[in-house]
């Protein structure tokens, strides 16, 4: 591990064009005489298309500062109990747990995005008079059995019930139209663009026949399915699950279940949009009951799974994700903001973002500011914390600061944390993907193909797939195949000469160098290859794209192959990284190594009791 962070780490290398971007963005959010802070009562982000996420004004002044750029601290304009740092779920979370425990505290809340609720981001889009929502970002309440009881009491406290969703999620109108799975077979590998539907319904040898594969391929895919073989003979299942902790699913396929090369390749990107790494560096061990996009075969026989928590459905689901959790959030901290009282109509609720940042408020979160110093004074009884609004320099003063921003950033930050913390922050390399958002007028299409998802297996995007049939409150999904819909597509940046974090650097330069023009051609290209042959035509049936860019997205995941062992938890790098100095507390998912609103909540927690005891 290196005991300095370079400005090669956070930039990985990316020659980005700073300059008059830093500017340009505010001048049309609020216009050359408008005050510093406001906001208009227009406002509304959600409703933006094109290029989202990491979008042009949220990036260039934090990527200016690790390269160098200095702002001079101004004297504090003013002070605050709190200052958090980040607006996602994990920073809004932190003002909500220090209300808790100082219910007359004045918290001020910064972001660098245009929006609050950090990858929780929601899109929205109207058609024929209707309103359709889409999720930016974080997509679930993933698993809320297995959340602490600090993340579940928070639910509750903002009005989850999780147990709603029951009632809210039609689990069975898809099984219902008999809609399954396809595989989209490439050129480079197959011989032909061909798309097969039935993957997973249909019986393997028929699936097989008609997938371009050579013969061998299709009887090896037919085998891997249906024989009922254990490849691992005379081990224990702990020494079964230790062995395939070790090894990679590709190689357990190649070695262990002798599959052809095509074979090998159908699967080598299925879990992109998930571990966001080829198959070859994801333990065998994880594609135990793994069953998006329909299951991958090989391990039913050798290790039979036994029940667990991933038995829950996966219905747990907002229709723009977790944005309505931080909008419920947002809705605690400042009721004029959000309209409403339950998680039912906060769906539908329009935020009147000229409410969040207004004088007098208890808590206050201001958009469109990126911190660049965070500092204890000199005599240690408080922290500067200086940012960038609007292409100006601003410098409040807290008792106490959150950082709830990525962990990446930090040491940029803060200067005067130590070597080793620093180094720790540095180690999560935060992983870049995009959800793209693809309004259509109808998915007919979908409908008659018989699928609801399609796997393409060596494209630009790893799939589309239907939206989430979920209604609630207000908003009816649309069930029938008549009305519109919200098409997910998934992308993220693969090499398969790279492994380890270094891809995911790699990655980052290539997401920030690809225009819109570029998601959009693919878009356009993989819909016409899936859905053509039944009458659907990108250039008359696509509405509006929204890409939502995370050059910085899923917290590091420390579970794949090349991650060593550490001897304690406390060696590990990212709980060195998240310890708190003096009067600063460090709260994100990043801090447990977790791409999930369980570790941004739970991490909040304990950020806000480390600030307490200090």
């Amino acid at each position: 591990m290196k005991d300095n962070v370079t400005r090669r780490d956070f930039l990985n290398g990316t020659q980005v064009a700073i300059g008059a971007s830093l500017l340009s963005p505010w001048a049309e959010v609020f216009g050359a005489d408008a005050s510093k802070f406001a906001l208009d009562k227009d406002y509304y982000p959600p409703a933006k298309t094109g290029l989202r996420g990491s979008h042009a004004g949220s990036w260039e002044t934090m990527h200016a500062r690790v390269a160098g750029t200095t702002w001079l601290a101004t004297a504090p304009e003013e002070e605050f109990d709190l200052v958090i740092v980040g607006g996602g779920i994990s920073g809004l979370s932190s003002a909500h747990f220090y209300r808790q425990e100082n219910p007359g505290a004045r918290i001020l809340i910064l972001d660098n995005h245009d929006d609050f609720g950090g990858h929780a981001k929601r899109n929205e889009f109207q058609v024929n008079g209707q309103t359709r929502i889409g999720y930016g970002g974080t997509e679930s309440i993933d698993t809320p059995s297995g959340y602490t009881e600090i993340s579940r009491q928070l639910l509750a406290d903002v009005g989850v019930d999780v147990q709603r969703f029951y009632d809210y999620y039609d689990q069975d109108l898809y099984s219902s139209m008999n809609l399954s799975y396809a595989i989209a077979f490439d050129e480079k590998t197959y011989g032909k663009r061909k798309l097969v539907t039935g993957y997973g319904s249909k019986p393997w040898a028929e699936f097989a026949a008609e997938a371009p594969m050579n013969d061998q391929a299709r009887a090896d895919l037919v085998r891997a399915f249906t024989e009922e073989v254990d490849y691992l003979p005379g081990l224990s299942r702990e020494e079964k699950i230790a062995y395939l902790s070790k090894i990679s699913y590709r190689d357990y396929l190649k070695d262990l279940v002798k599959v052809d090369d095509q074979v090998l390749e159908l699967y080598q990107r299925w879990g992109m949009s998930y571990w966001c790494v080829g198959m070859d560096e994801v333990p065998a061990i994880y594609i135990l009951g793994y069953t998006d996009g329909g299951g991958i075969p090989g391990l039913d026989h050798t290790l039979p799974r036994k029940g667990g928590r991933g038995d829950e459905p996966y219905i747990f689901h907002f229709p723009d994700g977790n944005a309505s959790v931080a909008r419920l959030l947002v809705r605690k901290l400042n009721p004029e903001a959000v309209p409403g009282n339950t998680m039912e109509d906060v769906v539908m609720a329009r935020v009147d973002y000229s409410q969040l940042d207004k004088d007098g408020l208890p808590v206050r979160i201001r958009l469109n500011s990126t911190a660049v110093n965070v500092a204890h004074t000199a005599s240690s009884k408080a922290v500067d914390i200086t940012y960038v609004h609007s292409g100006e320099a601003h410098t409040v003063r807290a008792k106490k600061c959150i950082m709830a921003c990525y962990n990446s950033a930090i040491p940029y930050i803060c200067g005067e944390l130590p070597d080793a913390q620093k180094a720790g922050l540095a180690y999560n390399v935060k992983i870049p993907l995009t959800y793209t958002k693809v309004m259509i007028p109808n998915w007919r299409a979908f409908a008659e193909l018989g699928t609801k998802f399609v796997f393409y297996t060596n494209d630009f995007f790893k799939q589309v797939e239907l939206d989430y049939p979920v209604s609630i409150g207000d908003y009816r999904f649309s069930s029938n195949p008549d009305q519109p819909m919200v098409l997910h597509m998934c992308y993220v940046p693969y090499f398969g000469d790279i492994q380890g974090p270094e891809q995911w650097r790699a990655g980052r330069r290539k997401l920030l160098e690809t225009p819109f023009s570029t998601f959009e051609h693919h878009v356009r290209d993989q819909l016409d290859q899936a859905l053509g042959g039944v009458g659907f035509d990108a250039d008359r049936d696509i509405t509006a794209i929204t890409v939502n860019r995370w050059a910085h997205g899923y917290s590091y995941s420390p579970g794949l192959l090349w991650e060593p062992k550490y001897v304690s938890e406390e060696d590990k790098p990212w709980v060195i990284g998240r310890k708190p100095f003096g009067r600063i507390a460090i709260a994100n998912s990043d801090a447990g190594a977790a791409a999930n609103t369980n570790a941004a909540i739970t991490h909040a927690y304990r950020a806000v009791q480390e600030i307490i005891e200090s």
